[in-house]
Order: C-alpha cells, then sequence, then structure tokens
C-alpha cells in the first residue's frame, strides 16, 4: 500500500472528511438561510414601497380621476429610480408609465405579482419587478411597481460566495485532514515499529511518547506501564525458575539421597520406617514451598479477587495473635496483641490470615533472645527484648496491621530485595525457611491495593501491612457488640491463618 493509500484510509482522514462534510452542510444552510432571509426582507420592503406609491395615487386618482392620475404617472415617470408606472385604456393600450412591454396577460392578474418588462430607455430586455395592478372605472388598469433587479444581483452574489467558500473549505479541509492524518499515522507508525520490537524479545523496548500529554501520549504511557507490569512478572519468573531449580534442588537430592541409604544401609523394619518419616518430612517441606508459591501466583493473578468480603482486620490479627503464643513462648517470648479497635477491609480473609500469619511466624523466629540475654540474671531491658507485638491502627485511610520483634533486624540496603521470592539473608539461612514469607504478604498487600514496608524498630523489625479502609459495616457493629452477624456464615479465622513454614529472612 502506498503512503498516501495508507493516509486515505487512516480513521484520522476519515473522521476529518466526515467532519468537513459536516461542515460544509451546515455552512450551506446558514448562508442559504440568511440569503433567503435577505431576499424575504428586500420584497417586504418593496412591497411597503408599493403600497406608499399606491395609496399617494388612488388619492390623487379620487381627486381628479384619470386626467389626474395620468397627468401625476407622468411626473413621477421622469424621476430616476426603480419605481414603475403603467396605465392602460380598455383595450390594453398604454396610456403613461415607463413600461414598454409586460407578457401577455400580465394586466389580467391581480394583487401582488412578479412579473418580467421592459423599459423605454433600457438595453435589458426581460428585466423583473415585483408590482401590484388595479381595476379602474372604465376599463382602465394602473400597474405600480419596482425593479428587482438589485435583489438579483444580491442573490447572484450571495450564491458565488456560498460556492467559493465551499470550494475554499473543502480544499483546506482536505489538506488540513492529510496533515493531521500524516501526523498521528507518524505516530501510530512508531509505536508499531516498538510494538514490533517488543514482540521480537526486547522487553524492555517501550512505545515512544512526545510529551504533549494528548491520548495517544496517555495510552503510550498506559501502555508502557503494562509492559512494565509485564517485564516485572517476567522477571519474577525467571527469577522463580532459577531459584526453583537452585532451592529445590538441595530437598530434592536430600529426599533422594536419605532414600537411597534406606534402601543400601536399612537392616530392620525400624531403620525403613526411620527413612520413611525423614522422606515424609522431606516431601512436607516441598509441598509447603509449592503450596505458598501457588498462593503467591494466585495474589499477583488477582484470582482471589471474586472471594473478597468486608470484615473486621482487628479480629484477624487477634485470632492470630492467639494462635502463635505456644509458639511465641516457646520460643522465650511473650506475644503481645494490641487490636481492639475495629477496622472495616474489603479483602480475602485466607489469603489476609495467611499474610499476618508469616508476619507474626517471621517475627517470632528472628526476634527471639540472644543468647547471651538468656538466663536467669537478665535485667528488665533485655526482658523487655524479648517481646513480638502485634497491633492495628487507622491511619487516615489505611488500616495498618503492624507486626514487631526486636531481634536482628533487616538492614536498610537489604530491604527492598528480601520480598523477593526465595531471597534468604545470611543470618537466615541456618533456619528453617524457603525465604517466601515476606514475597507472599507483599503480593496480598499488592492484591488489596495496600502496601508492605519494613522499618526499623530501633532493634529489631517492624513490618507494617497497610490495607485501604472501609466504613464499618452492620454486620461488623454486631460482632464487636456480642451479636450474631445476620446473613453471613460462621468461620473459623483460625483454620484461615494456618501457616506454612515459608520465612523470609
Amino acid at each position: 500500500m502506498t503512503a498516501l493509500g495508507k493516509l486515505f484510509r487512516t480513521t484520522v482522514f476519515k473522521l476529518s472528511i466526515i467532519y468537513l462534510l459536516v461542515f460544509a452542510i451546515s455552512s450551506g444552510l446558514v448562508m442559504g438561510w440568511m440569503a433567503w432571509s435577505i431576499r424575504r426582507l428586500i420584497d417586504e420592503q418593496i412591497t411597503a414601497a408599493i403600497d406608499a406609491e399606491i395609496k399617494g395615487l388612488a388619492e390623487q386618482y379620487a381627486q381628479g380621476g384619470i386626467r389626474r392620475l395620468v397627468f401625476v404617472v407622468e411626473a413621477r415617470t421622469r424621476r430616476p429610480g426603480a419605481s414603475l408606472y403603467l396605465v392602460t385604456n380598455f383595450q390594453g393600450l398604454p396610456i403613461a408609465g415607463n413600461v414598454t412591454e409586460l407578457p401577455a396577460g400580465t394586466l389580467e392578474r391581480e394583487g401582488l405579482i412578479e412579473t418580467a418588462y421592459q423599459r423605454p430607455d433600457s438595453q435589458v430586455p426581460d428585466r423583473i419587478a415585483l408590482a401590484r395592478i388595479f381595476q379602474l372605472p372604465g376599463g382602465f388598469r394602473l400597474m405600480v411597481g419596482r425593479d428587482v433587479e438589485d435583489r438579483e444581483t444580491l442573490s447572484r452574489i450571495m450564491s458565488r460566495a456560498l460556492i467559493i467558500s465551499l470550494l475554499w473549505l473543502i480544499a483546506i479541509g482536505t489538506f488540513g485532514g492529510l496533515f493531521v492524518a500524516r501526523r498521528v499515522l507518524r505516530r501510530v507508525d512508531a509505536m508499531n515499529d516498538a510494538t514490533q520490537t517488543i514482540m521480537q524479545g526486547n522487553i524492555n523496548g517501550r512505545l515512544p511518547v512526545t510529551g504533549t500529554n494528548d491520548e495517544m501520549d496517555r495510552l503510550a504511557v498506559s501502555l508502557n506501564l503494562m509492559l512494565e507490569r509485564i517485564g516485572e512478572l517476567m522477571a519474577g519468573l525467571k527469577q522463580v525458575s532459577d531459584n526453583i531449580a537452585h532451592d529445590l534442588r538441595t530437598p530434592l537430592n536430600r529426599l533422594r539421597g536419605r532414600a537411597e541409604e534406606a534402601l543400601r544401609s536399612a537392616s530392620s523394619r525400624d531403620d525403613y520406617r526411620t527413612a520413611l518419616e525423614h522422606v515424609i518430612e522431606e516431601s512436607d517441606q516441598l509441598i509447603r514451598i509449592f503450596n505458598a508459591l501457588l498462593l503467591i501466583a494466585r495474589a499477583e493473578a488477582g484470582s482471589a479477587t471474586e472471594a473478597m468480603a468486608e470484615f473486621d482486620i482487628s479480629c484477624i490479627a487477634r485470632d492470630v495473635g492467639e494462635l502463635y503464643e505456644p509458639a511465641a513462648e516457646e520460643a522465650g517470648l511473650r506475644l503481645e496483641c494490641d487490636a481492639d479497635a475495629p477496622l472495616t477491609v474489603l479483602g480475602n480473609r485466607e489469603l489476609l490470615g495467611q499474610a499476618i500469619a508469616n508476619l507474626v511466624d517471621n517475627a517470632i523466629k528472628y526476634g527471639a533472645p540472644l543468647p547471651l540475654l538468656a538466663g536467669a540474671d537478665r535485667d528488665a531491658k533485655s526482658r523487655a527484648r524479648e517481646i513480638v507485638t502485634v497491633a492495628t491502627r487507622r491511619n487516615g485511610a489505611h488500616a495498618e496491621i503492624i507486626v514487631a520483634d526486636h531481634g536482628p533486624g533487616i538492614a536498610e540496603a537489604d530491604r527492598s530485595r528480601v520480598i523477593d521470592r526465595f531471597v534468604r539473608l545470611e543470618g537466615s539461612r541456618t533456619r528453617a525457611g524457603s525465604g517466601l514469607g515476606l514475597s507472599l504478604a507483599a503480593a496480598v498487600a499488592r492484591l488489596h491495593g495496600g502496601e508492605l514496608r519494613l522499618e526499623d524498630n530501633a532493634p529489631g523489625l517492624r513490618v507494617v501491612f497497610a490495607l485501604p479502609a472501609r466504613a464499618e459495616s452492620e454486620a461488623t457493629r454486631q460482632v464487636r457488640d456480642g451479636r450474631p452477624a445476620t446473613g453471613s456464615a460462621d468461620e473459623n479465622p483460625r483454620a484461615e491463618t494456618k501457616a506454612a513454614d515459608t520465612s523470609a529472612r
């Protein structure tokens, strides 16, 4: 297809032609209405002038009869102007006036008529006039009229102006449409070239943005944001694939090694049983890792949005705190929960409970007291560091769940990367976990339009899980007041918040 053909086929050019036709028709109607209005105004003025002259001539006829009428008409015909007069006898022969010829039958017509005529001193045949014809006693007839050549000239001028204007409008509109279509086509071709580059594998390519902030720029910005998100997902997928290949190779090799060792060296039923128990333990760890990856994938894909409902997130935080109190005591910690104020959010109860449970599980693992502080001689300051807190609060338009510990914490330089999958810092590689806990919490926060922030607790780590807060519903008020919530099923939040071992540090 030629470049001109591409221009003619563009939507912009077609729209320009449509607008051009609409504007041309509108302009023609406006100018036609103006011409008709001017013609009508001129006719009304001529009719008024004719009626005034007829009134004056009628007075003259009443005073002196036909002789005086002829005398007055002869006097008026000698004046310059567009007025026309004609007095004829009963045979239709002219007696006085400045009209020599009329079409046959004109004098038999009555009222206001438009007729052709000819003056004795005019070389132009068939001029047009508006006139009135009266029958007088004795068979005499009187015609009084006005020449309308000026009206016809004005009509021709208006018609010529309309045609010329439409021609200029069509020419300017066509070239303007081609110019605009060419500019738009150039930008569309640039976008097409960029998309072809991206489709060939350059995922870092972006659509050009001119900076005019028009609809094309807004479209390009939106598509670029989409490409960035796709790039992040592709990078995450590559990272997950690499991490799975690297981090799951060890437990799989260990699983295979235990099975081979059992086949090679086991000599009794107990040996085989012990080997099978180790195999089941390793298998459970692999299943937990895959379950965590599945939850993260569901959260990032947004497939859990259909199960969203309004509920009190403080209730979930309290239930998670109660669920983990025994684990905290076993680790030598005291878990304190400050989640009394109701905070209503819209979300997936299961995913939010899982995310909060992972954060509390991490705090218990890494908030345990250091060995130097353990013992009976610990002072009050040391005992204060053995506390893990779970709190909820409203901060503006957000509901925040805060989980804080007094462990070693995370360096500020590492806080942005620990939310990636399978990332484990050096100090946590000796502990059980897979490095997916914070990744899951961050994915769940993004799914609900919130964010996950890691802050310094001086010492320790303070994790803020922020979600958009909603107005308190009637069902939440009923639960808070101790009344049964109507229309809602009695769910077991503890069953939903049972966390897998997905430590992120």
